[in-house]
């Protein structure tokens, strides 16, 4: 049994603590919400009484929605009471990781980025993988809990922002899929033809994996709620693609075209309450403004 701490109970943090817990670890839990910390007490883990507690533990752990909640959490003052080893497992910007890293630097505490793949449900059972980067000892003191809480830990590097930037490029991908997979079913809707026998076509042959098979479905169904993943979380993840690309110097042709995408999702009442799947109905409802260019 180890002593652990862990910052950040929304879905995915609550899903990833409650297996450190059911492993046999005292976790130290922190969040705003104190109702997602009972929750957890009543689980066996420990309540925490500031993000500083949690990350006195010595190998301590968050999951955090974003750069700002990630700088609010983990701020000067609470990584000042910081021990051991961190490890971020938030989809935070490379630039942040690089903050975050000297900050725990400066508190002589080793820093280890670790975000994920998978969805909540996938992390209560103990089934993400997981892209770790860090000073390779900081990431084989963190193995062994990391592998409680994925199928597979995959190394790339070792300056935490690289496995930030594959996680940002892996959503990238996602972005994509869902939008090709909204294209294409609103384009095969709209002359008679089944969206379900469609999907079932993609999968069965050219494009069978978890993100057509989930998300496609998901399109089909039109099974956006409750959401996975927020919309906002979405577009988040839409722009720090841009800025990791851009940091490169690296031009993404399709990245304007899916961000007037997003900025149409989230201006929708509705669609902005979805899962990020839901981004295919700017399609399918005929929300994306038709190219107005005259012909010569």
């Amino acid at each position: 049994m180890a002593v652990l701490g862990f910052l950040g109970l929304g879905r995915m943090g609550s899903a990833m603590a409650r297996r450190l817990v059911e492993a046999g670890h005292e976790v130290h839990v922190w969040n705003r919400s104190p109702a997602d910390v009972e929750r957890l007490v009543e689980a066996g883990a420990v309540a925490a009484g500031s993000p500083g507690e949690a990350l006195a533990t010595g190998l301590s752990f968050s999951m955090l929605a974003d750069d700002d909640a990630a700088e609010g959490v983990l701020s000067d003052e609470s990584v000042g009471d910081a021990r051991g080893i961190h490890v971020c497992m938030a989809s935070i910007s490379p630039a942040e990781a690089d903050r975050l890293e000297a900050r725990f630097a400066s508190a002589g505490v080793g820093y280890v980025a670790a975000p994920v793949l998978g969805r909540p449900s996938v992390a209560a059972e103990g089934r993400l993988n997981i892209l770790a980067a860090g000073e390779e000892a900081f990431v084989a003191e963190a193995t062994p809990f990391l592998e409680t809480l994925g199928v597979r830990v995959w190394r790339f590097g070792d300056r935490p922002r690289q496995a930030n930037v594959v996680k940002v490029a892996v959503n990238f991908n996602i972005i994509h899929a869902i939008q090709a997979l909204g294209e294409s079913i609103a384009m095969t809707e709209r002359h008679g033809i089944d969206a379900g026998d469609f999907h079932e076509l993609l999968v069965s042959t050219l494009f069978d994996g978890v993100v057509y098979r989930g998300y496609g479905r998901e399109i089909v169904d039109e099974a956006y709620v409750p959401p996975g993943f927020l919309m906002a979380l979405g577009f988040k993840d839409l722009r720090l693609a841009e800025a990791v690309a851009a940091e490169a110097g690296l031009t993404l042709p399709t990245a304007a075209a899916l961000h007037r995408v997003y900025e149409l999702a989230l201006a929708d009442e509705e669609l902005r309450r979805f899962d990020w799947g839901g981004a295919a109905e700017v399609t399918r409802r005929d929300l994306y403004p038709p190219d107005r260019k005259e012909t010569p």
